[in-house]
């Protein structure tokens, strides 16, 4: 069975100066559903993990990201059906304010969201972990040049 590539994205906006991150809820019938999760999916075979992020941000949301980076850091989880550790790379968004979500499918609402609450609806440790994280590099203004990723056009 070949492994799956994975990616975490996590989108946010700016608003008075602050953060705000866009979760969504999972439809009845799809993986996880009735959680309240960000933006993530699997990588095709002919993609890297930046450009399956960015597809299913598309693909996901309809949004374009004004600033789209990698986090210096990776979701690790243990999955038993497949016995797999997983070791996910994780993006972050900036999504201009007044850009509205598109919903397809596999979601039925959406909502912008504090990291407070981001995180107590965000059932999983470490996206909870990568919340924080993403948090504290934007609040902190300290994006690296090269976590940056030069989008195509």
């Amino acid at each position: 069975m070949a492994k799956k590539r994975l990616i975490d994205l996590y989108a946010y906006r700016i608003v008075e100066g602050k953060p705000e991150y866009l979760l969504f809820k999972r439809a009845k019938g799809k993986i996880y559903q009735g959680q309240w999760r960000m933006i993530g999916g699997k990588v095709e075979p002919d993609e890297t993990f930046w450009q399956g992020a960015l597809r299913e941000l598309k693909e996901e949301t309809g949004l374009v990201p004004i600033t789209f980076w990698t986090l210096p850091s990776v979701n690790t989880f243990y999955e038993h059906k497949s016995d797999t550790v997983h070791h996910i790379p994780a993006f972050a968004a900036e999504i201009e304010e007044g850009q509205k979500p598109i919903l397809d499918d596999e979601h039925t609402e959406y909502e912008w969201l504090s990291l407070e609450q981001a995180v107590r609806r965000i059932s999983w440790p470490e996206q909870q972990r990568l919340l924080k994280l993403t948090e504290s590099i934007i609040t902190e203004n300290e994006i690296l040049e090269d976590w940056i990723v030069s989008i195509p056009s």
